[in-house]
């Protein structure tokens, strides 16, 4: 089921009353929740709720295995490797195996072997890379003595597939998540307006800004060797902002969601166009799945604190595996490793990357160095989505290269100026809100009646100006 479809509008609304206004107690809320997430993501496919009930249910198993093998440290590994590799298992047949198959194949054929390698005509269940996660997140943190092991076995399911959050996250951790569906929740009303004006916000990220640039993006990428270097230019930026505010938006969506059941998540972008290095970008990006690589992939290898040489060889080993993640696609693998080559330069040349707060705090515009700090952030993080978004990495090469080679400007091949002017206007509203958790928040206006004005007003500039296509979300397919 889709946030931007019509069942969802049906649905949120009936979850919501029957949630609050009849099922009254902790534990037959919980289970509501584990039912309606199921309908929620079964609406796609109903074969693909086995494979999230398998892994909630040897995720769960494995918990109260580690507690009662408490003290027997082999047997807890033991435990704990098991839970893991099934994980990885089930995640690496539906979305790696014919990926690996095809290039064994390929570096066999070219060796002069012919193999017959068997293929497996799956579809790739939707959001398997955010539960996984969700899954491997408890495990860790039970072995590593984070967490207590849950026996409320309809606790920890709502956990694992809790719907706002389900198919494209914030990839929660155990310890921030379990613990809220194991203590009361009240109805709180101011929260419960917070959620719908971040709701609405996500809206318009995804059905004014994102759908609009897609339907350009889609429609004259792969005529990129024939088109001028400035409209090329004008769809890699398009592009750059339809990845954000398809991907935040639905963040968004799903953190105004969860508030409405008295759930906070995670949040999982903070104005990361404003970024001022590599490094701040991929603090302010994707926020949940950073730091999930950081604390379980990145300080396990030793992190930055050892030799620089292993520092950057760590870096490469992440972006790696972080490239793997987002798809089975050498592109993929590409663009994280374009990413860690940018970050081990900023390791290299010891460059200063830590800021602590917003850029321009408590001030109305940047400063010079700030403003080229941003742009060339910005232009090198735009040159990742190229790669991200190509079809193959000729292609990628192709279009950056078409961008340089080809006659600049062409006023009759000049496309998507509309749209861009629209994500530059979107851009200046973050700006001026850029210190707020959203938008819309508007802590800043005491008069009620002003925001209600406010979202109403939002709510019907959406309506006028969504895009004529509505578009599933990009992450639904990682």
């Amino acid at each position: 089921m889709l946030f931007n479809s019509f069942e969802f509008i049906l649905f949120l609304p009936i979850v919501f009353l029957l949630y609050w206004f009849v099922f009254r107690s902790r534990r037959v809320q919980n289970l509501f929740l584990v039912a309606a997430s199921y309908v929620f993501y079964g609406w796609w496919d109903w074969r693909f709720l086995f494979l999230i009930a398998i892994t909630s249910f040897c995720s769960y198993a494995s918990g109260l295995l580690l507690e009662r093998y408490e003290g027997k440290r082999k047997i807890q590994k033991a435990v704990s490797f098991a839970n893991i590799a099934l994980n990885l298992l089930i995640l690496g047949v539906f979305k790696y195996y014919n990926f690996f198959m095809e290039n064994f194949e390929a570096m066999f054929r070219n060796a002069g072997y012919q193999l017959d390698w068997v293929m497996l005509d799956v579809i790739l269940p939707v959001g398997i890379s955010f539960y996984t996660f969700l899954a491997l997140s408890y495990t860790i943190d039970v072995y590593q003595g984070k967490l207590k092991a849950t026996h409320d076995i309809v606790e920890f399911f709502a956990y694992i597939c809790f719907f706002p959050q389900l198919v494209a996250g914030p990839i929660e951790r155990a310890t921030n998540l379990l613990p809220q569906f194991q203590h009361d929740r009240h109805f709180n009303y101011d929260r419960a307006v917070d959620g719908c004006k971040q709701l609405l916000w996500g809206f318009v990220k995804k059905i004014v800004i994102a759908d609009r640039c897609a339907i350009i993006v889609d429609f004259y990428w792969n005529q990129y060797q024939d088109l001028p270097g400035l409209t090329l230019l004008i769809l890699g930026v398009l592009f750059t902002f339809q990845i954000y505010c398809d991907f935040s938006g639905y963040s968004d969506i799903a953190i105004g969601c969860a508030k409405l059941f008295g759930i906070q998540l995670t949040k999982n972008f903070d104005i990361p166009y404003f970024s001022r290095s590599i490094p701040e970008f991929w603090r302010r990006w994707h926020i949940s799945l950073m730091t999930w690589f950081r604390d379980y992939v990145y300080i396990p290898l030793g992190g930055s604190r050892c030799e620089r040489w292993k520092v950057i060889r760590n870096v490469f080993i992440v972006w790696g595996i972080s490239g793997l993640w987002h798809g089975a696609d050498w592109t993929f693998v590409c663009w994280g490793l374009f990413h860690a080559s940018l970050l081990a330069i900023y390791i290299i040349f010891g460059i200063n990357s830590k800021f602590d707060h917003v850029v321009s705090h408590g001030r109305f515009l940047p400063s010079l160095k700030e403003a080229m700090q941003m742009t060339v952030t910005f232009i090198l993080v735009v040159i990742g989505w190229i790669i991200f978004r190509a079809d193959s990495m000729s292609q990628a090469t192709g279009f950056l290269l078409s961008i340089c080679t080809n006659p600049f400007l062409d006023p009759s091949a000049l496309y998507g100026v509309k749209e861009i002017m629209l994500c530059f206007l979107f851009l200046a509203i973050e700006w001026l809100r850029r210190e707020d958790p959203f938008v819309l928040h508007m802590q800043w206006i005491r008069s009620t009646p002003v925001k209600w004005f406010i979202c109403i007003a939002v709510a019907i500039f959406s309506y006028l100006f969504m895009a004529d296509n509505i578009g599933s979300f990009i992450y639904f397919q990682f």
